[in-house]
């Protein structure tokens, strides 16, 4: 009997492992499963589960391995309204961007909590049905006993707040160095040693040509790569969970599965979209730059970062209101992208999204008043 403690102290590991390996993966994926801005619904894909934004409000809705739906709403302050040059254009850009990828990164860790706060209650569950079962007869359970186990809940998710506040703190670097590498060192690493075999790729056009190729191959292997995962596949699927209720919800229809599945998983305002058009966009911004040396370059993409993030989001804001404009031909590379990174939900993760929908819409009702759809 006592030898089953070490196995399900192996187990409860590996799944906590397997758990912090799915967050750093997701906020690796956080730009790409963002949606939506300051004025209009949108949201993100979490760990099984949804998290919904309208301009007031965000909520969130997890499923636990139980089947139990687990919710959460606070109110949002909007910066432009109390900061006027927060709206202007291309800085408005960046701005939100900044505050959806702080609210992405919050819904994240929220998601990660509940799916550890699983295992842990998993685990205790587990040890006491152990250590009662040489009894004959089962023990009545004591009030102050049921009061434990409500508190284990809550006790739980405490831990599990500290485990991933030190993971979160962590991870905020390696995911800067880990994008800043991928993206930005190792492209102009390769456009250098391949102009030292072809000097007709030294050129300033045809260098930041093979410098952003690269650039675009490695984010679409990341991108594919990382969708060979099952529970990374399951995240694409809440993905395409938020895209179609939030379709539904733009088209005026009932908040329902069966409604909410008729919608197309692909939407204009998706990260994914705004990932390739900062790509696309990025080379050439990179062609202006006069510079030649390799630290110089290296140097002026990580500026020259907001600036091209605030031309993006005017591009996709503008093509998701002209869809037959040659913006929306631009970022339809990114449509096509979604193929991937959204992927047809079940009835169940759906019904997350619109639970997650629905508590933000309420509270927006309380702070921003009734949200109309023109």
């Amino acid at each position: 009997m006592f030898g089953a403690f070490p196995r399900r102290g192996h187990l409860t590991i590996v799944r906590s492992l397997r758990n912090l390996v799915r967050f750093l993966v997701a906020v690796q994926l956080l730009p790409a499963l963002e949606s939506g801005e300051e004025t209009l619904v949108g949201g993100q894909a979490v760990l099984e589960g949804v998290m919904m934004r309208s301009p007031h409000a965000w909520a969130i809705a997890c499923r636990k391995p139980s089947g139990e739906v687990v919710t959460m709403s606070e109110p949002l302050d909007r910066p432009s309204e109390k900061h006027k040059w927060m709206a202007w254009p291309v800085v408005r850009g960046v701005m939100t961007l900044g505050y959806a990828m702080n609210l992405g990164y919050r819904a994240l860790r929220f998601s990660a909590n509940v799916a550890i706060e699983d295992v842990m209650q998993a685990d205790a569950s587990s040890t006491n049905q152990v250590a009662t079962a040489g009894s004959a007869v089962p023990p009545k359970r004591s009030d102050a006993e049921f009061n434990r186990a409500q508190k284990l809940s809550s006790e739980s998710r405490e831990k599990a707040s500290v485990l991933s506040g030190w993971v979160a703190a962590a991870n905020v670097v390696i995911s800067l160095a880990f994008f800043i590498f991928m993206y930005k060192y190792l492209p102009l690493v390769a456009a250098t040693e391949l102009k030292k075999y072809n000097p007709a790729l030294g050129g300033q056009v045809m260098f930041n040509l093979v410098d952003g190729v690269v650039r675009l191959v490695l984010f679409l292997l990341f991108i594919w790569g990382v969708s060979l995962f099952p529970d990374i596949r399951r995240v694409y699927q809440y993905h395409g969970a938020e895209h179609k209720t939030v379709f539904a919800f733009e088209d005026g229809k009932p908040l329902v599965t069966s409604e909410v599945q008729k919608y197309s998983t692909f939407h204009p305002r998706c990260g994914t979209s705004f990932l390739m058009t900062v790509m696309l966009i990025s080379i050439g911004f990179y062609m202006l730059v006069p510079y030649t040396t390799f630290w110089a370059r290296f140097a002026s993409r990580i500026v020259l970062l907001p600036v091209i993030a605030g031309v993006s989001y005017e591009i996709i804001r503008f093509a998701a209101k002209h869809r037959g404009s040659l913006f929306a031909v631009m970022t339809a590379p990114g449509l096509w992208l979604q193929r991937i990174t959204t992927q047809p939900p079940s009835d169940d993760q759906a019904q997350c999204a619109i639970d997650a929908l629905d508590q933000a819409m309420t509270l927006e009702k309380e702070h921003g008043g009734e949200l109309v759809i023109a």
